[in-house]
């Protein structure tokens, strides 16, 4: 196979990442870890393929000598590294950890392959130039081999929480500063002159040195600062890698100053590098101000977004976009024809990916995030198109103009002011436009109002100013006084733990405000007393209230504008005036399956939980937008033993802020219970020491309002000597207080505790309009959780008698007690107790099961067991 067509078939594999990079940005909501994926099958897919392939190919250059193996080597290496990366993509979606053990191995192996082929091909290397460069393509691998081994160790069942944020920053240093940085300072040493077509200084031998070995230190310094749990040393080797970085960077710099060769590939790679230091020192800065470990890895998340897209993604469609013309030959001409093609909207490409990073790092609101996220990454795309392009049509031209003897294309010449100038606005129109789009989408959120002015009120021309705080709940202060016909500024600041808002009753709003931001809040003139609130759901019910006085003149309470939209609060009429619980579902209704499988045989149970907004049926013809885990209220039932250990990774992908509170593992609640925000994730585990039916719940203010609308589920742990029977039912218990249709949970009538509806697993009657089947004779367990939050239950079967009841862990009655004969007709459970009885059916018929508060039972907490024979 001839080298064009090696290197086609090679890049081929980075399309494929690049594919499945798309596919994963378009459907992360719906995927399993998904944010993990988008920046892993990015990074450790695409970006490593690339560097696997042009390293070696700069090896050979500088070394000039070619690798043991040649070719048939080189490739094998490539395809083993796809399918490790695979492998460990396929056991983070599974949650399966030997998958990934056995992916980071291959991934490992591959890296520690690739460094025995550079060490050989170095030793048997004539003197050259550039020689000691190739040093930066041998330690970077072994980065990688680091950062993969601290990433299967965090993965472990077995790595608590504390240990894994310890970890976490050093894994991400080893892997984005060493293996993917230190490849790509070590290669802009001598690919950045050449592209700038200039040439290459005698300085640039000493800085590549001195620059590697800084580099070098940095990343040993972080290694050691992560193993000894000192932060300060861990960022102090981070600013050593700077350091080294910054050399580079001058040293680039000085090369550029007079270059006219500003191409697709230069501007790229600037911008890239620039994003580069950006990170390495936020990185260095953010570990330095962080209080803890698990401060760390929450507080550099944001810096991945960054890194993957301003810096790996530009690096590398930047770098491919001066290779590929030299890869696929063909001549003089092919070669003009290609970088024409690559060329096409250069200047326009790359500024409107970089304003769109910079605005994703405002605080825009959130559907500004998603059109500009969108707009990027299609941007990005194109260059993929204009390679395809590029090496399937340019040969095609090329061949048809010399059998007509027309004069080959010439490369484009150098843009022109005007015309740079030009692409530079047509690029901030686009990312304005896209911007634009956003707010559209959410006005409220932006802060737009159409706030009104009152006639009788004269406007002073004076402006007071006033800061308020919100905190545990409140706004401190929670009355402002400010004379009539006053501007006022309400300087807003978040620093509780959750995210609040501000909404004032004439349609100001403040959006949503994270932990620790800011924002000013602005009435054009104070007309009357104006009501304030929070409108995430329950925080106006818990007394997040506030009030602006107005002072000088006669007051009214103004009211809110029609239409204004308050974030997660029940608005508009309940659907309670539309419950009929006579009516029938859809002929394709589909109830939950009570059955309950065994406990697995693992001792170890990972599971990932995603928190997201899901409207659902709960009753004929209701449909409520629930806050749910994995999309299902109840969320997914665990079972184990006593002594199993559980990991479950919280992803939030919801709107607010969320939580989860494990009643089976006994442990302090600061970290793993504690509230992340939309895009955060955390892992909570804990080891089952104690039997019972436990529950699980969203812990986030107000708990009441959070179980209410969906977010609560049930985790089994078996009693020892747990007896065999025939069938295992579940029944959760819990409440619906009725927003309006397709709305969210009523806080109002959460605190009246009387639901509009009950149901058993989620859907008020479900098992009444889809009978659950049971044989005559056989031994039936029925598990029972009442998730609440505010309503008892007392679990019957209609016609049949318990023999065994286990209660909040210990059986109050086994195989009819000690005469043998002794039964029980009801399970009594308070919210967030749990237990189950035992029965057999005598004969066929119809059974009823209900809560025998007769009340709840007319509400919708009621079934069938259909009992054939």
């Amino acid at each position: 196979m001839n080298r064009r067509g090696w290197y086609l078939i090679m890049n081929s594999l980075v399309a494929l990442w690049l594919v499945a990079t798309a596919v994963a940005v378009v459907a992360h909501r719906f995927l399993p870890n998904g944010s993990w994926l988008m920046v892993h099958l990015l990074l450790l897919g695409a970006v490593s393929t690339a560097i696997l392939i042009w390293s070696q190919h700069f090896a050979d250059t500088i070394l000039r000598r070619p690798a043991p193996g040649g070719r048939f080597f080189h490739g094998i290496r490539l395809f083993t590294h796809t399918l490790g990366a695979a492998i460990v993509v396929a056991g983070m979606i599974t949650n399966v950890w030997p998958l990934v053990l056995a992916g980071a191995i291959v991934v490992a192996i591959v890296a520690l392959a690739h460094i025995a082929v550079l060490v050989l091909q170095s030793r048997g290397s004539l003197p050259a130039r550039f020689r000691p460069l190739a040093r930066y393509y041998v330690i970077a691998p072994l980065a990688l081999a680091v950062g993969v081994g601290l990433g299967v160790f965090m993965a472990r069942a077995s790595t608590t929480q504390a240990l894994h944020d310890q970890l976490y920053p050093a894994h991400v240093a080893f892997n984005l500063l060493g293996w993917v940085g230190l490849t790509v300072v070590g290669t802009l040493v001598i690919l950045w002159p050449t592209v700038l077509h200039i040439k290459v200084s005698e300085r640039v031998d000493d800085v590549g040195r001195w620059a590697l070995w800084l580099c070098v230190a940095g990343l040993v310094v972080v290694g050691v600062g992560s193993a000894v749990s000192l932060r300060m040393l861990f960022s102090a080797g981070v600013v050593v890698y700077l350091a080294g970085a910054i050399l580079i960077a001058i040293e680039g710099a000085r090369l550029a100053k007079g270059s006219r060769q500003w191409t697709f590939a230069s501007w790229s790679l600037t911008f890239a590098y620039a994003w580069f230091l950006f990170c390495v020192a936020s990185f260095a800065i953010v570990v330095a101000a962080s209080t803890s470990w698990t401060q760390v890895s929450a507080n550099i998340a944001w810096l991945i977004g960054p890194f993957a897209v301003g810096f790996a993604a530009q690096v590398l469609f930047g770098a491919l976009g001066y290779l590929l013309p030299v890869v696929l030959g063909g001549g003089p001409e092919q070669s003009r024809r290609t970088i024409a093609i690559l060329e096409k909207g250069a200047l326009y490409r790359v500024a409107v990916v970089n304003l769109g990073i910079v605005l994703y790092l405002l605080p825009v609101p959130s559907y500004v995030k998603v059109v500009d996220s969108l707009l990027v990454f299609v941007i990005l795309l194109v260059f993929f198109v204009l390679a395809i392009r590029a090496a399937t049509v340019a040969r095609k031209k090329v061949d048809v103009e010399r059998a007509a003897k027309k004069k080959p294309v010439e490369t484009r010449p150098e843009p022109s002011p005007a015309k740079r100038g030009g692409a530079l606005a047509a690029a901030v129109a686009t990312v304005v436009l896209a911007m634009t789009a956003g707010i559209a989408m959410d006005p409220v959120a932006a802060g737009l109002n159409l706030e009104p002015v009152a006639p009788s009120i004269k406007a002073t021309g004076h402006t007071t100013t006033v800061e308020v705080s919100m905190k545990d709940m409140r706004f401190h202060p929670s009355v402002i006084e400010v004379p009539a016909g006053d501007k006022l500024v309400i300087k807003l600041s978040n620093k509780d733990n959750q995210v609040h808002d501000l909404v004032l009753a004439n349609g100001v709003t403040s959006g949503l405000l994270n932990p620790g931001e800011s924002t000013d809040v602005k009435v054009k003139l104070v007309g009357s007393d104006i009501d304030g609130w929070c409108s995430i759901a329950g925080h106006k019910l818990l007394g997040m209230v506030m009030t602006v006085k107005m002072l000088g003149a006669p007051t009214a309470s103004s009211t809110a504008q029609p239409g204004h939209n308050e974030h997660s609060e029940a608005t508009g009429p309940s659907a309670a005036k539309d419950v009929d619980l006579i009516k029938q579902p859809a002929t394709d209704f589909v109830a939950r399956d009570p059955s309950l499988a065994p406990a697995p045989s693992e001792t170890t149970h990972k599971f990932t939980f995603t928190v997201g907004d899901t409207e659902r049926e709960v009753a004929p013809g209701i449909k409520q937008t629930l806050w749910t885990y994995n999309d299902t209220a109840p969320g997914p039932t665990l079972r184990g033993n006593v002594g199993d250990k559980f990991e479950i990774t919280l992803i939030n992908d919801g709107t607010i802020g969320h939580s989860i509170d494990f009643h089976a593992g006994a442990l302090a609640p600061d970290q793993p219970m504690r509230t992340i925000q939309p895009g955060e994730q955390l892992t909570y585990t804990f080891t089952a020491t104690r039997s019972g039916i436990w529950l699980y719940h969203c812990s986030t203010a107000p708990m009441s309002m959070h179980i209410s609308n969906g977010m609560f589920g049930a985790v089994i742990i078996n009693p020892p000597g747990l007896d065999a029977v025939d069938q295992e039912f579940l029944m959760v218990q819990s409440e619906f207080y009725l927003g309006p249709q397709s709305g969210v949970a009523d806080v109002r009538r959460i605190a009246t505790q009387n639901p509009d509806l009950l149901a058993f697993n989620g859907y008020a009657n479900q098992y009444k309009y889809r009978p659950i089947q049971v044989k005559v004779g056989e031994k039936v367990r029925i598990w029972v959780l009442d998730a609440g939050p505010n309503r008892p239950t007392s679990f019957h079967v209609v016609g049949g008698q318990f023999d065994t009841v286990y209660f909040e862990g210990d059986y109050l009655l086994r195989n009819g007690g000690s005469t043998g004969t002794g039964g029980s007709q009801t399970l009594a459970l308070q919210p967030a107790q749990g237990g189950f009885v035992e029965l057999t059916f005598p004969e066929a018929g119809n059974y009823s099961f209900v809560s025998h508060i007769m009340s709840d039972a007319e509400k919708g907490a009621m079934g069938v067991f259909q009992v054939t024979k």
